[in-house]
């Protein structure tokens, strides 16, 4: 474990041999780079969220499974895809919501069960091809996200969506990057509780690209909104069904719902490996739920057994409140009368 000698934003870093992953829950007092050499490893940060936001974890998961063919591999032992097998079932139970994550999983194990003469440069091969794709999509999406903004004075941005949580650049704080070289923005995030990562993260990866941004109390966003301060809303996406529905940061569709009232527009920004084809609708996204003290003070836990939390960690953004998703292969208007391009699912 090593501590970065400079404040390069980079949630994930190859070395060739090993994955170093950027221990998020610290940031932005201690910037911590844990080294991973197995997959086991691997699905422990993305579980423990050292390691968070759905394009990073499918990336990282990827090199969990190049890490698992290195350390399984041998030309004489016939069950080494078995355990490489084993381990990526193993990374896809460490987060259940996020689709980047399985869409991942089934990029390398296809080319795990391909027959070639070199399976260990093929898969790392694989997992680089998946990290250098989603920052060129972040950099499309972007552009994309920007042109929607011509005019625009002031936008609000939920949990991080930034480098932090994609292989660089950002989804919906990637937008707002490329809106801001373009003319001057007001931006607002919300610090997203409980873990805080429009505190902790966004504003603070803004501050290392020299780019002001105001931090506001989840709970002030409506009044914000009716201020007049901001004409959009933009967030990322977890897993987004074929009718538009959005799985997000818990918090999202509170925000989508103040928006519809308050006549400020909702867009979410998410690559295509964020769409489920497999779903029709919101209502078969799995909410993952994580542990009630993640929430709780500890002083309840430890005094009484009366207080319990509900601690979901996504919410479900129905498409009619949502204005526009862009991705990388194009921007959907009003999704809620057009869906997602059956193009788009493949």
């Amino acid at each position: 474990m090593t501590t970065a000698q400079k404040l390069t934003v980079q949630a994930l870093q190859w070395t060739g041999t090993a994955l170093k992953i950027l221990d998020q829950r610290q940031l932005p007092a201690t910037i911590i780079y844990d080294e991973y050499t197995d997959a086991k490893g691997v699905a422990e940060a993305i579980a423990t969220m050292r390691v968070r936001g759905a394009p990073a974890i499918g990336i990282a998961a990827a090199y969990g499974v190049a890490l698992s063919a290195y350390q399984h591999y041998s030309g004489t032992d016939g069950r080494w895809r078995e355990k490489v097998t084993a381990d990526i079932e193993l990374l896809a139970k460490s987060r259940p919501t996020a689709v980047n994550l399985f869409w991942a999983l089934d990029k390398m194990r296809s080319v795990l069960n391909a027959q070639q003469d070199n399976p260990l440069a093929s898969l790392t091969a694989c997992a680089g091809k998946i990290h250098a794709d989603d920052i060129a999509d972040n950099h499309a999406m972007g552009e994309l996200g920007a042109d929607l903004l011509i005019g625009a004075k002031g936008v609000l941005t939920h949990c991080n969506t930034g480098t932090l949580a994609t292989g660089g650049y950002g989804t919906a704080l990637g937008v707002i990057r490329s809106a801001y070289q373009r003319q001057p923005l007001a931006i607002y995030a919300g610090e997203t509780r409980p873990w805080l990562q429009g505190a902790r993260l966004t504003v603070w990866e803004l501050s290392q690209d020299g780019i002001p941004a105001t931090l506001i109390a989840d709970s002030a966003a409506a009044w914000l909104m009716q201020s007049g301060a901001i004409d959009w809303v933009i967030v990322g996406a977890d897993r987004i069904a074929r009718n538009g529905d959005t799985a997000n940061k818990i918090g999202t569709y509170s925000l989508a719902v103040l928006a519809k009232q308050h006549g400020v527009k909702m867009m979410v920004v998410a690559p295509t490996t964020t769409l489920d084809g497999s779903i029709a609708s919101g209502k078969e996204i799995h909410i993952e739920q994580r542990h009630p003290n993640e929430l709780l003070p500890a002083w309840y836990s430890e005094q009484t057994s009366l207080v319990s939390a509900w601690n979901p960690v996504f919410d479900v953004t129905p498409a009619t409140l949502i204005d526009a998703i862009v991705t990388e292969r194009g921007v959907v208007l009003n999704p809620a009368e057009h869906g997602i391009p059956s193009a788009w699912l493949v």
